[in-house]
């Protein structure tokens, strides 16, 4: 299960050397799937599209910089644990990178129950570019080439399908090249007229030493497509010197003893639990405050109006935010070999030199040295809710976007859309239908519908309490939830998927022969004396219920039944965590039904709101009309729709699917009959 961790990765230059490709050098002119962008969106998009049977091309302005980790060198926390760990799920390449790299792992929110418990790790930077270059190299049916796309190509449409136009591919920069495929998938990530900010000076950018993607791009996303696309803004701190900052004066924050895995197939990390660096924890001073608001007139990324991102604000939207307060500034290793550290916390966009005077007010780091000034960045992104459940523009056939080209922050949301936009890109390309993730059964479909549904109105981060069933959205059993549905969508291998069942056979047994161990309390009392349970509980209970006790194990019950309970040692923290949330799944299960069955009714997406025959207000209809929901279920977390809305919506939905069998039933008639009648059937409802 371990076998990503003890092969040897080639050297950099290698890597890049043979997957290297100029455009004159290309096998081919024509692939079913073009991916641009080699950040975490791209590289899980263009893995996915490939693994799924996709002749794909991943085009990237710096094949050196494809893995890069451009701000924090981390990975996981709350809620993005749980996308690195479903990502991981659908043989995605996070979260085997992340085992490889991690330098300092921790399971965060341990206070609380297993479902919001959030793995995270510190990277080294270099082993994550390196691993992911490797993995793309070695992914079969997969060429990368170093360019820059100027536009995409559009077409007319297919009238056979939904939209408006169709895009056939892309044309290169400074040259005619033209690229044809069936998908094009778009994760320029901050690159999209992308914009750096450092004190009052501005240059083109997505990212410090790299230029922004073509002007050609936003043009046809936005003048020939017609979408809609706003601008967003993020920043990150300066670098330090580790030898110039007095770790003595900051609290140290030690490593989990035993690393925790992201990847399934990994039962240890590459960096040994010994050879783990530490993080340490500061606070900002008084002095930083004074900094920030006397240099606010020297800082003009922060005057802008571009909306940044709320839960990882730059210090000068903290100090002015919340005045007269200290705030937490986390001193985080970049690499095993690194002599930089990197200020979580700290990020800033003032001059160069302000930023010394702003860092040497805190005691640690009274004689710091910058390596690297922080900087802020401003891009474009595409309103999410111009996109279907499949990430694919609603108006434009084969074209789709992920990422931070979405209105998301992170790389492991990045990573999410990345992988779920190359599967149904490839699949779309391969003319199979698209494939869709509920809400009810992970959290990449908690991602996907907010931003489809509901858009963004600042950089979206994904946290734990965005899903309303995650005790059963837990990062422990995300396996059980996707890697078999992955296998049958073709993105999972035979050798995951294996082991996928096995894992589910061995706990179902698990768990149905602690639910055969049935016995009164007091017998219970008696075999595993000291319990915490009351003498007045009189009844029968399974070990099941017993594990459900905070003070009872598995191993305990194991113990006292070796011949039906010791094979399953291996899983029994996960059973643990089954027993324990048991009876909520029971509890939530007729409202997960419900949801899956509003998900199930499509709604057309050439359907005229406005001349519904349904009691809708106005007000519902504009909501409609400018959403355009595809499902029942997407319509019923549509911000302003009414509970009458919602039912009368149901009413014709149900109304229409009736009339809509009914006539696939003449239809069929007919044709046994010999008629030559031609099927007008729109894209409507599933039987």
């Amino acid at each position: 299960m371990s076998h990503m961790l003890t092969k040897k990765l080639p050297p950099v230059q290698s890597v890049l050397f043979l997957v290297s490709r100029r455009a004159s050098q290309l096998s081919r002119q024509r692939y079913d799937v073009i991916v641009v962008g080699g950040g975490h969106a791209g590289t899980e998009a263009a893995a996915a599209a490939a693994r799924i049977g996709a002749e794909t091309l991943l085009v990237t302005q710096k094949i050196q910089t494809i893995g890069a980790l451009s701000c924090n060198p981390s990975l996981g926390s709350v809620g993005k644990g749980h996308l690195v760990r479903e990502v991981d799920a659908l043989d995605g390449l996070c979260g085997r990178a992340g085992d490889w790299a991690g330098i300092h792992f921790s399971v965060l929110n341990r206070s609380k129950g297993p479902a919001v418990w959030g793995p995270r790790a510190q990277l080294d930077r270099q082993r994550y570019r390196e691993f992911i270059q490797a993995e793309l190299l070695s992914t079969p049916r997969l060429t990368v080439l170093e360019g820059s796309v100027e536009e995409l190509l559009v077409s007319d449409p297919n009238p056979a399908e939904p939209g408006n136009h169709r895009v056939t591919g892309i044309r290169l920069a400074n040259g005619s090249q033209l690229i044809s495929a069936s998908s094009v998938v778009l994760t320029t990530g901050t690159f999209l007229s992308g914009s750096l900010f450092v004190g009052q000076t501005s240059s083109p950018g997505g990212r410090m030493g790299d230029a922004p993607s073509s002007s050609g791009l936003t043009q046809t996303l936005r003048d020939r497509l017609g979408l809609r696309v706003g601008r967003l803004r993020t920043g990150t701190p300066p670098r330090l010197l580790k030898d110039s900052v007095d770790l003595s004066l900051a609290k140290l924050h030690p490593p989990d003893c035993q690393p925790t895995p992201f990847s399934f197939m990994n039962t240890h990390t590459h960096c040994k639990p010994e050879e783990q660096l530490p993080c340490y924890l500061i606070y900002t001073t008084p002095g930083v405050e004074r900094v920030v608001r006397e240099s606010l007139h020297l800082n003009c990324h922060i005057q802008q109006d571009a909306k940044g991102p709320r839960y990882c604000p730059s210090i000068e939207s903290r100090v002015l935010r919340f005045p007269g307060r200290s705030h937490q500034v986390w001193l985080e290793p970049e690499g095993l070999t690194s002599d930089l550290l990197y200020p979580q916390g700290l990020s800033m966009t003032m001059p160069p030199d302000v930023q010394l005077r702003l860092i040497r007010e805190i005691p640690s780091l009274h004689r710091a040295e910058i390596h690297t000034p922080g900087y802020g960045v401003q891009y474009d992104y595409v309103c999410p809710t111009q996109l279907s459940p499949a990430l694919q523009v609603k108006n434009t056939q084969g074209l789709f976007l992920a990422g931070q080209i979405n209105g998301t922050t992170g790389y492991e949301e990045a990573a999410a859309q990345g992988l779920w936009a190359g599967v149904n890109a490839a699949r779309s390309a391969l003319c199979r239908p698209p494939a869709a993730l509920s809400r009810t059964e992970s959290y990449i479909g908690v991602l996907v519908d907010d931003l489809v549904s509901r858009g963004v109105t600042e950089p979206y981060r994904m946290f734990t309490s965005r899903a309303e069933f995650r005790t059963s959205l837990r990062p422990d059993n995300a396996d059980l939830r996707l890697t078999m549905k992955g296998f049958e969508l073709g993105c999972v291998s035979a050798v995951r998927h294996h082991e996928a069942i096995r894992v589910h056979c061995s706990i179902q047994k698990a768990m149905a022969a602690l639910q055969s161990l049935t016995m009164s309390s007091d017998s219970w009392r008696q075999k595993l004396p000291g319990i915490g349970m009351s003498e007045n509980k009189h009844q029968k209970l399974s070990g099941m219920d017993l594990l459900q006790y905070k003070d009872v194990s598995f191993k305990m019950l194991a113990s006292v039944f070796p011949e039906s309970l010791s094979p399953y040692m291996e899983f029994s923290q996960r059973l643990k965590i089954e027993a324990v949330y048991k009876p909520h799944y029971d509890q939530n299960k007729s409202e997960i039904q419900r949801i899956q069955s509003e998900e199930r009714m499509l709604l057309p997406q050439d359907i005229n709101y406005f001349t519904l025959p349904v009691s809708l207000s106005q007000e519902v209809r504009e909501i409609l009309d400018r959403f355009r929901p595809t499902t029942l279920g997407a319509a019923t977390r549509l911000e302003g729709m009414t509970p009458a809305a919602i039912a009368n919506l149901f009413k014709y939905v149900r109304i229409t699917r009736r009339q809509e069998s009914t006539m696939s039933g003449k239809q069929a008639g007919h044709e046994e009959r010999g008629g030559e009648e031609p099927c007008k059937r729109k894209a409507m409802l599933p039987q």
